[in-house]
């Protein structure tokens, strides 16, 4: 299915403006990823589907939109070698140097789940009996209410644990089925999830983080909105502080805020 040069224009540049994704080279991928939801629906084509969703004034239809066109696979322990530096150098750094035991992470652009509650993970296996004295939750936000719903409910097939060692599989999931499993209620707790557009300013946030996921968000902007984003997650850090992106991704040429300290990830120096 075809979506026309106005259409695409008209929806390129309300996503670039409200949400700071950039659609430019994405026609293609528009028009698979939406073609299907067309056809099985009432729209005729394109225009009378997006008609639609800008007439919406709730923004539910928007916002359903933006997962079709920004979801990507994700699964536990991605990115392993992240979590290793976590566990190898971010952690002991700041347990040393934290009074307060307030550790603050914020998965930014959290999907489905699977990023805030493998870093729980880690959390509870780094800390182990200690953990009760430090308050450690992690704050996990996503501009999509619908892949937010599914991180709460906490159910995942079972394909997304291949690179979860099996220990952590039975001690952090229960098994409902031969193809599916829920996080276990005490490890859920540990994450606090809520809506929020990147493109917003961070005033929200009181204090200030120790570390930031926000691994393949970046790779939907172009380079004034990389660059301001980064600066948005400098100043959203403490000194020392560590953000994490994807594998794919840099910030060389984008931002000049950040030492890097290894491929895709960077700390705040000052």
């Amino acid at each position: 299915m075809h979506i026309e040069d106005r259409d695409f224009f008209r929806l390129r540049d309300y996503i670039k403006s409200n949400f700071g994704v950039n659609l430019e080279k994405k026609r293609a991928l528009i028009e698979s990823r939406l073609t299907n939801t067309i056809a099985s629906s009432d729209f005729e084509g394109f225009h009378d589907y997006l008609e639609d969703i800008f007439n919406d004034r709730s923004g539910s239809k928007m916002n359903a939109l933006m997962t079709r066109l920004t979801t990507n696979y994700t699964y536990f322990m991605r990115e392993e070698t992240h979590y290793k530096f976590m566990v190898d150098v971010a952690l002991p750094y700041w347990t040393s140097v934290i009074r307060d035991h307030d550790l603050r992470i914020w998965s930014a652009g959290c999907a489905s789940g699977e990023e805030a509650y493998t870093t729980v993970m880690v959390l509870s296996e780094y800390f182990g009996n200690a953990k009760r004295s430090w308050d450690s939750t992690v704050l996990a936000t996503d501009i999509s209410t619908k892949v937010l719903d599914m991180a709460k409910h906490g159910v995942y097939p079972k394909e997304h644990f291949e690179h979860l060692p099996p220990a952590w599989t039975s001690k952090y999931f229960k098994k409902l089925s031969d193809e599916e499993y829920r996080i276990t209620e005490a490890l859920a707790k540990e994450v606090v999830f809520g809506q929020f557009n990147l493109m917003n300013n961070f005033t929200q946030f009181r204090k200030k983080f120790h570390i930031i996921f926000c691994r393949n968000v970046m790779i939907y902007f172009d380079v004034p909105t990389k660059a301001a984003l980064a600066k948005r997650f400098h100043d959203a850090l403490e000194v020392g502080g560590y953000l994490f992106i994807g594998l794919s991704e840099t910030l060389s040429g984008i931002s000049g805020d950040f030492q890097q300290i290894a491929p895709a990830i960077y700390r705040r120096v000052k």
